[in-house]
This record gives structure tokens, C-alpha cells and sequence, in this order.
């Protein structure tokens, strides 16, 4: 089952849920937010939440994604209490491009990016109930930064790259009592800076601080095994560049468990009915390809499984060049 939130022609918020080629809306439901909360105060799934509720009115979620009405899949009323973090070098192939970044002069000598892929290798795959090695994680910025489906994704005007990511991203809301209860997963462009990011590894922070979106579905249940899309990047209209990206644990260094553990394993992140997008990590860049982006051009990363394709054109915004400035009170 898929879910998806949208704005109603009449201007209210619904939710829909889709199985197969059926899309209905979701009695009762203005928000996935809302429902999940139902769902944890009945002890039942996200899935079941929604059964029970029988079927509403039939949706064409593709003619509401097209006239701008799909909305992000999950948000909460007030943006400062949903995280967007993500966690890097986990995927098998996500190694050669960071490194290649990162090299230094003697090649003997191991780059931080290749000791911490190993590190997973080595120990990112727990058995069950045990701790694995940390990953590297980040932090990309809360709900303010989290772009709807279709909207443009906006480098700042000191940006010195603004690249597609596409990988992707656990949904989750802390329940009453500080418990991670995981909705779904979504497709997620976890744009990024890689030019910045290449400058000095330090600057990752820095790198990972941009706008990123997910969506337009939530896939409810566990996530298969081995996921393979498409991510392409459009200019004019033409395709200049196109590649498939796996994720999945069969294509991953670490295991979900391990990667969702060393991300709640901070009470900061058990903070009851806050909601928490973690981008799961990519192998595959455009940026690596030696594409350079420019205002105009479209991302789109597509996976059959997740339903309808991510979409968001690129824009740079015009900042002063002037220092910001604060007032002391």
C-alpha cells in the first residue's frame, strides 16, 4: 500500500491510498500525521488504520501530481519538529566516488571516506538485537527544508554546486512514550553541494545544509530487499544524463537496523510527536559523471516500486553579497 497527501479541489487537505492501479481518499484523514498518531493509540499498523476506514472517493493521483496538488508525503503543522538527516557511505558502491574526492597524495595512505566504508563492511551488519559501527550521519536542515514534489529545489547564491542525490529516505514519528515507529519509506533527492563538499572534507556540514524533497509516496511495510530506479537529469527538454541506482540491503553496507539505531540512540531524536525523514545514503551522482548543473534543469528519480516518480526542477536564488549582519540587543 502507498499513501500520499493532497490538496483537495475545493482547497482541504486529504489523504490517499493506493494499491495497484486504485487510488482512493481516506475517510476521516486531512493528514499521514494524523493517522499514524490513530494508529499508534490503537496498536495497529499504519496499513490497518487505513483498512479500517473503508474506501473513500476514487483519486487520480497522476492528474493531481501534474496540476501541482500532491503534497510532501508526511509534514507536520509546524516545521521545526521534522528532522531531515541522512547517513552516508553505506551503499557498496558509494565508496570509489567519495574517495575520488577525497584522495590523498600517497595512495597507500586511506582516505577518512574509505576507513569509514570499510568500517561498515566490517561491522554495519549486526545479527539481530546487536549494535553495529557507526555510519557517518548529517544533518540536512527541518521541515522549512523540505520541498514538496514538483517544486523547485533552490541553491543558495553561495553555492558551488547543487547536485541530485537519489536514494531512499525512512519516515518515521516518535510515538507518546519516545518510540520510533517507522510509517514507510520514500524516494528522496538528498540534494547536495559536492563541490563544496570536495573542497575540504570538513565542509561536508556545509555541503549537506540545502533543501531536499521526498516523495511523492509513502510505501507502507518493509522495504524490498533490492530496489533499482532511475535517476536522470533534464535540461531542455533532452536527457543529458541517466543511470540506475540501487538501494535495498542487498545493495547496502549496513543494515537498516544498525543505520536507524545509531540515529534514535539520541534522546534528542526520541522527542515525542516529532516526525524524522532519514536519507538512507546513494551510489550514484551525477556529479561523479562530471555533469555540472545549472538553473533550468530537472531531476527526476523514478522507482517502479515507490509509485510516482520524484520530480523538482533546479533554481538559484540571488543572494546579497553582502554579510549578514546581527543586531546585538
Amino acid at each position: 500500500m502507498h499513501l500520499s497527501q493532497l490538496t483537495l479541489p475545493g482547497g482541504l487537505r486529504g489523504v490517499a491510498a493506493r494499491e495497484g492501479e486504485a487510488a482512493w481518499l481516506v475517510p476521516g484523514a486531512a493528514s499521514t500525521l494524523g493517522l499514524a498518531q490513530s494508529a499508534i493509540a490503537a496498536g495497529r499498523s499504519l496499513a490497518e488504520e487505513v483498512a479500517s476506514r473503508g474506501k473513500g472517493e476514487a483519486v487520480d493521483l497522476a492528474a493531481a501530481l501534474s496540476e501541482g496538488r500532491i503534497l510532501l508525503p508526511v509534514d507536520h503543522p509546524d516545521p521545526a519538529h521534522l528532522h531531515l538527516t541522512g547517513t552516508g557511505l553505506t551503499h557498496l558502491g558509494s565508496a570509489s566516488t567519495r574517495d575520488a574526492m577525497h584522495q590523498k597524495a600517497d595512495p597507500a595512505d586511506l582516505t577518512d571516506s574509505m576507513k569509514m566504508f570499510r568500517m561498515g563492511l566490517e561491522g554495519g551488519r549486526p545479527e539481530a538485537g546487536g549494535i553495529g559501527a557507526q555510519p557517518e550521519w548529517f544533518y540536512k536542515g527541518n521541515g522549512h527544508a523540505a520541498v514538496t514534489p514538483g517544486a523547485a529545489l533552490a541553491s543558495p547564491g553561495f553555492g558551488l554546486d547543487a547536485g541530485e542525490e537519489p536514494e531512499i529516505a525512512g519516515i518515521y514519528l516518535i510515538g507518546p512514550d519516545g518510540t520510533p515507529f517507522r510509517l514507510g519509506f520514500a524516494l528522496g533527492n538528498e540534494f547536495s553541494d559536492h563541490v563544496t563538499e570536495r573542497g575540504n572534507y570538513l565542509w561536508l556540514a556545509h555541503s549537506k545544509l540545502r533543501p531536499a524533497s521526498f516523495g511523492p509516496e509513502l510505501l507502507l511495510g518493509p522495504l524490498p530487499e533490492h530496489v533499482e530506479g532511475s535517476s536522470r537529469v533534464i535540461r531542455d527538454g533532452e536527457v543529458i544524463w541517466e543511470k540506475p541506482f540501487l538501494s535495498g540491503e542487498a545493495n547496502m553496507s549496513h543494515s537498516l537496523a544498525n543505520l536507524e539505531h545509531h540515529h534514535f540512540k539520541y534522546d534528542l531524536f526520541r522527542q515525542p510527536g516529532d516526525l524524522h525523514v532519514h536519507f538512507f545514503g546513494t551510489a550514484t551522482l551525477s556529479f561523479a559523471d562530471g555533469i555540472a548543473t545549472r538553473p533550468g534543469d530537472r531531476f527526476e528519480i523514478a522507482c517502479d516500486a515507490f509509485g510516482l516518480p520524484l520530480t523538482n526542477p533546479l533554481t538559484q536564488q540571488q543572494d546579497s553579497a553582502a554579510a549578514v549582519a546581527v543586531q546585538p540587543l
